[in-house]
């Protein structure tokens, strides 16, 4: 199967999505260590839920890249919770301006391609074509 060019655009934004939440989840660790956490118990809670949120992601690209629905579909919630978190940065007093373009444009971009790749392989699924009304 011949991968679209929406479908790996996609993946790839998925991908360093899930990148930079790895990352977040080693500062997530370090602070922990440094003895930053207010409770121990609350962050490793927050560091093994950072942790399935870029396992989530990880998966969410390769399923794009090999075609599966389900990783479209989980894919354009993450990109929906992503601009919307990023809206809600904003209203944040000083107002984040790096984090809230970086989560907000990379959600954009990937609800885009995720769109775009499931228009294109709807219109050649042929489980979702309409059949040929038969003619008298």
């Amino acid at each position: 199967m011949r991968r679209s060019g929406p479908a790996v655009i996609a993946a790839v934004i998925l991908g360093a999505e899930a990148i930079a939440l790895s990352v977040v989840c080693v500062i997530e660790l370090f602070a922990l260590g440094a003895g930053d956490a207010s409770s121990v118990a609350s962050g490793i809670a927050l560091i093994v839920l950072t942790l399935l949120g870029a396992a989530g992601l990880f998966a969410f690209a390769f399923g794009t890249l090999r075609g599966a629905s389900w990783a479209r579909s989980g894919g354009i919630l993450l990109q929906v919770l992503a601009i919307a978190l990023a809206l809600a940065a904003l209203t944040i007093q000083p107002t984040p301006w790096p984090f809230a373009l970086a989560v907000g444009l990379s959600g954009a971009a990937g609800l885009v391609a995720l769109i775009a790749t499931v228009r294109r392989d709807g219109a050649a699924d042929p489980r979702l074509q309409r059949p040929a009304a038969d003619e008298d």
